[in-house]
């Protein structure tokens, strides 16, 4: 699919990402609607253009049910501007949702947040672990970034701050991303890595219970500190003891006692919740039968992560 900017009719502006603005737009031809990231590259600094090229190189290869799938670049170097062609996703963001909920004094439905974490949870995994030799750090995991299709699927987007970690490399030291969803080891200074998505995968999951993350401040520095200690209130009571619990294990301060995505997707909870919702009958052949493999290891994984909470004696991340 290579096109020209004129093959497009704006139709509307959606909003605005990271570095560039999105626009609700119709192929003149198939008639199809995309969303188009329109970046000016011209006035970049070479690391920004870096940021660019890596972004584009990640849409491309990143190719999964629940990631914002990608189509095509146009560059117009007249206007020194390049566009992105991207799936649009009519059924908008999860800020915009818990928006409404919020206006509404109403909750989300506990089914379709057990939904965000299964799903949210696939495309994490294909970041961090389905292309070779490399992870994918996301780095801004957020309501707004996270997206709905005509089905009420999740799709993951904007990967605009995300960074690629070679095989060689296990942390990444630049401060990027929301506050309100950075992990402890950010806010200290701290090298990270894809336990920092689990973080923020935690904050979004409560902030979807509580219609608010769970550190809120408008002091950076109380922000950071509420981050550091880690401890917030529960969500609202309508909600299972075994949401709660989920959340808690993706908001453990301590690294090395927080789980990696693996072992949420096969948590015996989340399996539990996710099979008996017939709101996940569309996921493939292919993921029900990795699924029924996952089964039979989640006595093993379950106690590990007991056996972490329990023996473990909390440590630095190494330098």
């Amino acid at each position: 699919m290579t096109g020209q900017i004129e093959d497009y009719e704006v139709l509307e502006v959606i909003g605005t990402g990271s570095f560039g603005t999105c626009y609700k737009v119709r192929n003149k031809l198939s008639g199809r609607i995309y969303v188009w990231k329109a970046i000016d590259y011209g006035t970049m600094t070479e690391e920004k253009k870096q940021l660019l090229v890596s972004e584009v190189n990640l849409l491309s290869e990143l190719n999964h049910p629940h990631i914002v799938r990608y189509y095509d670049r146009i560059l117009h170097k007249e206007s020194t501007t390049i566009y992105i062609i991207m799936e649009w996703c009519e059924g908008g963001d999860l800020a915009t949702l818990i928006q409404q909920h919020k206006r509404r004094g109403s909750c989300v439905e506990e089914v379709f947040v057990w939904r965000v974490v299964y799903q949210l949870g696939r495309a994490l995994q294909a970041c961090h672990s389905h292309l070779r030799d490399v992870t994918v750090l996301h780095r801004d995991v957020k309501p707004a970034n996270v997206f709905l299709d005509s089905r009420g699927n999740i799709k993951l987007g904007d990967f605009g701050l995300a960074r690629v970690l070679h095989r060689e490399q296990s942390f990444s030291e630049t401060i990027v991303g929301t506050p309100y969803y950075m992990s402890p080891e950010v806010i200290k200074g701290k090298k990270y890595d894809r336990k920092s998505d689990i973080w923020a995968l935690g904050c979004l999951v409560y902030e979807l219970c509580a219609l608010s993350p769970p550190f809120t401040s408008c002091d950076i520095s109380q922000l950071a500190s509420l981050i550091r200690d880690g401890r917030f209130d529960p969500i609202p009571a309508n909600y299972s003891a075994d949401l709660q619990k989920i959340i808690e294990l993706m908001l453990s301060v301590e690294h090395q006692y927080r789980p990696t995505i693996e072992m949420i997707l096969h948590h015996p909870t989340v399996v539990l919740h996710v099979s008996t919702k017939s709101s996940f009958k569309f996921v493939s052949k292919r993921d029900r039968l990795k699924e029924e493999c996952d089964r039979a290891t989640l006595t093993s994984v379950s106690e590990k992560i007991r056996t972490l909470e329990r023996e473990r004696e909390p440590e630095e991340i190494s330098e």
